[in-house]
């Protein structure tokens, strides 16, 4: 047992050792994207169709003074919190549920399967037919584009869960709550993390949609507007700005809880 967790350890120490190398590859990565889009650009040689990078500094410099930037990245931010929570706590429930009960799994897995196969798009139409162009149509159309998704990872981590582990808990007899906090969550813990890194990256993606289609503010509305303008340098400034914030939220919030969750595993 020493032994195991002094290697443990160490994995953990090196682990910390490379994270330089790791963020200097990321940055090797991101300047070698702007190379490609640099030299692109000089190639199309139309900044109404690919503008240079520094191009974008002056009407983002402007967006940023303004207010608006701010403003209508707010309003999507907010769509995509609200999405998110709604969608990982259904979907955890369900696929908690379905992995662990063999005949709702049953009777479920036909439903998940159809919304799993249905074009986000379809979804996002007919909410705001049937709810009417409101806030709740929006969130109700990402949310259950996304509850799926999660309910299917879920529902996997719920199967692979230690059968001796429960039975130790019954022997112990060990309340519901306190049985689900320190035994089946930090199984799951895997499953979720890698659950809420796909939605997020999905979610967000799903928001600008319902926000290009059916709403009044947000990136995506934003996006919708400069696109009938046919101004590339404005589409680019939302773009970039909105894939920043989701950038920093996996690096800052995601990638280093998932890690967290799976030191223990060793």
């Amino acid at each position: 047992m020493p032994n195991d967790t002094a290697e443990r350890w160490r994995g953990v120490a090196a682990a910390r050792t490379h994270a330089p190398g790791r963020i200097a590859v990321t940055v090797i990565s991101l300047a070698l994207l702007a190379l490609i889009w640099i030299v692109a650009a000089a190639l199309t040689a139309d900044p109404q169709i690919l503008p240079q990078p520094w191009a974008l500094v002056q009407p983002f410099a402007q967006a940023l003074r303004s207010g608006e930037l701010l403003f209508h990245l707010g309003w999507t931010l907010t769509r995509v919190l609200w999405a998110f929570v709604l969608a990982m706590s259904l979907g955890i429930v369900l696929g908690l549920v379905m992995g662990r009960f063999p005949a709702v799994d049953r009777w479920l897995d036909p439903w998940l399967v159809i919304f799993l196969n249905l074009p986000a798009l379809v979804l996002i139409v007919l909410c705001y037919l049937w709810i009417g162009l409101n806030e709740t149509a929006a969130i109700v159309a990402v949310t259950l584009n996304k509850i799926p998704n999660v309910a299917t990872v879920i529902r996997e981590g719920a199967r692979a869960l230690d059968p001796g582990l429960d039975d130790m808990t019954g022997v112990y007899r060990m309340p519901r709550l306190r049985r689900m906090r320190h035994v089946v969550l930090p199984q799951l813990a895997p499953f979720i993390t890698a659950a809420a890194r796909s939605g997020v990256a999905v979610i967000w993606k799903i928001v600008l949609v319902v926000e290009f289609l059916g709403r009044s503010n947000g990136v995506g509305f934003q996006i919708h507007l400069y696109f009938q303008l046919f101004d590339v340098g404005m589409v680019l400034v939302y773009a970039f700005s909105f894939i920043a914030v989701m950038l920093a939220v996996e690096w800052l919030v995601l990638q280093p809880w998932e890690r967290r969750v799976r030191r223990w595993r060793g």
